[in-house]
C-alpha cells in the first residue's frame, strides 16, 4: 500500500472529510454577515462534492490491510446518499432560520456530514471493527439531530430515546461480534468466510449482529422507537433518518451477509423471512390508525424497510441491483413527501395532524399534487418510479424462490395503498371549513421539491439508470 492508493480508494472520504472542516471552520470564524449565507454556500459545496465524487473510477481495492474496501458500487451508493443530503439542506433552510436555531446552524450542517461519513465508513468498511467504527460515528450525532429542538416538540424526549435504543443495540452487536471473534479467530469479512461453520455460538452472533443492525433499519421487532423518534425530532432530521440512515444500513447488511454469512445462507434466509413478513404486516396494520402525518411516514417506513430486506434475502448481484435502485427511489418519494409535511410545518404554526390536511388541495394545490404524486410512488401505483422499484425487489425474491413470501408482500402492498389514500383523500375529497392558509414557500424548498418530483416522474421510465446500477453490481 502507497499514499496514492489511500487518495484513489478514499477518494469520496476525504472529500467528505474536507467540507466538514470547511464547515466547521466556516462556522467558527464567519462574522455575522457572512453567515447570512451559511446555507448557500454549503449547498453549493455539497454540489461541488457530488460532481466530484459521483462518478466510480479505478477498479476494486483495499489499504490498510483489508480494513477498507473500495468498489465502484460503493461509490454509486455513496453519491445517493450525498444526493439525498443535499435535498435534506435545501429542505431545512426555512427551519434553521427561526430566532431558536439560527445560531445553531453551523452545528446542523456539521453533525449531519459526519453521520454521513460514518455511514461510508460502514459502507466501505472489510472488517468488523472499521464497520462498528462506522456505525458509532453515523449514530452519536444523529442522537444530537434529534434533539436538535430541545425545547419544542418533544425532541429531546426523542433524541433520548433514539441514544439509549441505539446504545443498546450497539452493545447487542459488539457482543456478537466478540463472539465471532472467538470463534472464527479474525474480524476480517474475506477471512472468516472459511472459519464459519454454521455453530450455534455463531447463529447467536449472527442474530445479536442483526439485531444491531434492525435498529438502524426499523425492522419488527426493533421498530419500537421508530414513531416517537420521528414525531419529535426536527421534520428535516427525521427526513434524513427515515431515508439516508435506512439504506445505509439496508446496504451494509446485505453486503456483510453475502460476504461473509455465505456458509449460513439458509439461517440468515429463514430469520429475513420472519423479520419481512412481521415488519410490513405490523407497520401496516399500525400506520392505518395514525392521526400524525410523521407517524404515520415512520409506520410507512418501517414498512418500506421491510420490502426492501426482499431484495436482500434473495443474495444475488440482481437482488443487489434491486435494492441500490430502491433505496434511490424511496429516497426521492419520502424526501417529497416530508418536503411538503416540513414546510407546511413551518408555515401553519406547527400542523402535522392528518385533519389538518383536509381541503389542502384547496389553497395549495402544488404541495398537495406533489405529496399525492410521491404517496403514490410509495404505494407502487404505475407508471410512478415505485412501481419498478418494487417490481425489481419483487422479482428478485420470487427468481430465489420465495413465492409465498413475495404474495405476503403484495398482499401488504394492497393494505398499503389504502393507508396512503387516506392522505390523498384528506387533500382532495374531505371538506374543511378553515384549511391551511395559502402560502409561497421559500426557493431552496421549492427546488427540492422539483429534484423529488423529476425523480418520482423519471427514474422509473429512464431504463438507463438501474442499467447503469445493474453493471457495477454484477462487478461486486
Amino acid at each position: 500500500m502507497n499514499y496514492s492508493d489511500i487518495f484513489t480508494y478514499m477518494h469520496t472520504e476525504i472529500a467528505l472529510i474536507i467540507a466538514i472542516v470547511f464547515g466547521f471552520l466556516y462556522d467558527l470564524i464567519a462574522g455575522k454577515r457572512d453567515r447570512r449565507h451559511f446555507h448557500t454556500v454549503m449547498c453549493v459545496l455539497m454540489v461541488l462534492f457530488i460532481a466530484g465524487t459521483i462518478y466510480p473510477y479505478g477498479e476494486a481495492g483495499e489499504i490498510f490491510g483489508g480494513m477498507f474496501v473500495y468498489n465502484p458500487v460503493f461509490n454509486i451508493v455513496k453519491s445517493i446518499l450525498a444526493i439525498g443530503t443535499l435535498i435534506v439542506f435545501l429542505q431545512s433552510d426555512n427551519w434553521l432560520r427561526r430566532e431558536d436555531t439560527e445560531f445553531k446552524r453551523g452545528e446542523f450542517y456539521v453533525l449531519t456530514l459526519s453521520t454521513l461519513l460514518g455511514m461510508y465508513f460502514m459502507i466501505s468498511a472489510g472488517h468488523f471493527l472499521m464497520f462498528f467504527i462506522g456505525l458509532e460515528l453515523a449514530s452519536v450525532p444523529m442522537a444530537c439531530l434529534v434533539a436538535f429542538d430541545k425545547y419544542k416538540n418533544n425532541s429531546a424526549e426523542a433524541g433520548a430515546k433514539y441514544i439509549l435504543s441505539a446504545l443498546f443495540s450497539s452493545g447487542l452487536m459488539l457482543f456478537g461480534i466478540s463472539f465471532f471473534y472467538g470463534t472464527a479467530g479474525t474480524l476480517y469479512f474475506d477471512d472468516m468466510v472459511a472459519r464459519i461453520d454454521g455453530s450455534p455460538l455463531q447463529i447467536m452472533a449472527m442474530v445479536f449482529f442483526f439485531a444491531g443492525l434492525g435498529f438502524k433499519l426499523s425492522l419488527v421487532p426493533f421498530h419500537l422507537w421508530t414513531a416517537d423518534t420521528y414525531q419529535g425530532a426536527p421534520t428535516a432530521v427525521t427526513s434524513y433518518l427515515s431515508v439516508i440512515s435506512k439504506g445505509a444500513a439496508a446496504f451494509t447488511l446485505m453486503a456483510i451477509l453475502i460476504k461473509v454469512f455465505a456458509p449460513m445462507v439458509r439461517d440468515w434466509q429463514l430469520m429475513l423471512w420472519i423479520v419481512i413478513v412481521l415488519s410490513i404486516t405490523v407497520a401496516n396494520l399500525f400506520a392505518i390508525r395514525q392521526k400524525n402525518m410523521k407517524r404515520f411516514l415512520a409506520f410507512s417506513s418501517i414498512s418500506q424497510a421491510g420490502y426492501i430486506m426482499l431484495a436482500v434475502i434473495s443474495g444475488t448481484s440482481f437482488g443487489m441491483t434491486s435494492l441500490i435502485f430502491y433505496v434511490l427511489v424511496y429516497m426521492v418519494a419520502n424526501l417529497a413527501a416530508f418536503g411538503v409535511i416540513g414546510v407546511i410545518e413551518q408555515n401553519s404554526g406547527g400542523k402535522v395532524g392528518m385533519d389538518d390536511y383536509n381541503g389542502l388541495y384547496k389553497t395549495n394545490p402544488k404541495l398537495a399534487v406533489i405529496m399525492m404524486l410521491s404517496l403514490f410512488s410509495l404505494a407502487g401505483i404505475p407508471p410512478f418510479a415505485g412501481f419498478f422499484s418494487k417490481f425489481f425487489i419483487f422479482a428478485s425474491a420470487f427468481e430465489e424462490g420465495f413465492h409465498i413470501l413475495v404474495f405476503i408482500a403484495l398482499v401488504n402492498t394492497v393494505i398499503s395503498l389504502y393507508y396512503y389514500l387516506l392522505v390523498v383523500k384528506a387533500m382532495f375529497i374531505t371538506p374543511n371549513d378553515s384549511p391551511i392558509a395559502a402560502f409561497k414557500s421559500d426557493c431552496s424548498t421549492r427546488i427540492s421539491l422539483v429534484l423529488c418530483l423529476c425523480g418520482v416522474l423519471a427514474l422509473g421510465i429512464v431504463s438507463s439508470v438501474f442499467d447503469c446500477i445493474n453493471m457495477f453490481s454484477f462487478g461486486m
